[in-house]
């Protein structure tokens, strides 16, 4: 599934392993959380959607630098939000293991 303009992407890190979820922001200016559960969440609006998002220590990629990565034990260019035809499959990569770092 291709990002559009109005989807962004959130991530929780415990250890190596990123949790994922996608904020969607709908034409009516409501807002949808696609999470790692396959759940699509509704709110009613982009703010309830990121403030639901702060409060379970989601951390929105966009305008995350590196610094911001490696205090999570990540680097910026490990961060590649799951790519998939549908949210069927997409659903199976929002949890990700990345690789022992060296």
């Amino acid at each position: 599934m291709s990002t559009d303009d109005n989807s962004q992407w959130w991530l929780a890190a415990l250890g190596r392993t990123v949790i994922w979820a996608r904020l969607r922001v709908l034409d009516a200016g409501t807002a949808e959380v696609f999470d790692s559960d396959g759940n699509t969440l509704p709110y009613d609006s982009e703010d309830s959607a990121r403030a639901a998002l702060m409060d379970a220590e989601f951390t929105a990629l966009d305008g995350m630098d590196e610094d911001d990565a490696t205090a999570r034990g990540l680097s910026l260019e490990e961060l590649i939000p799951p790519q998939a035809d549908d949210d069927g499959q997409l659903r199976e990569r929002m949890v990700q293991k990345l690789p022992a770092r060296r």
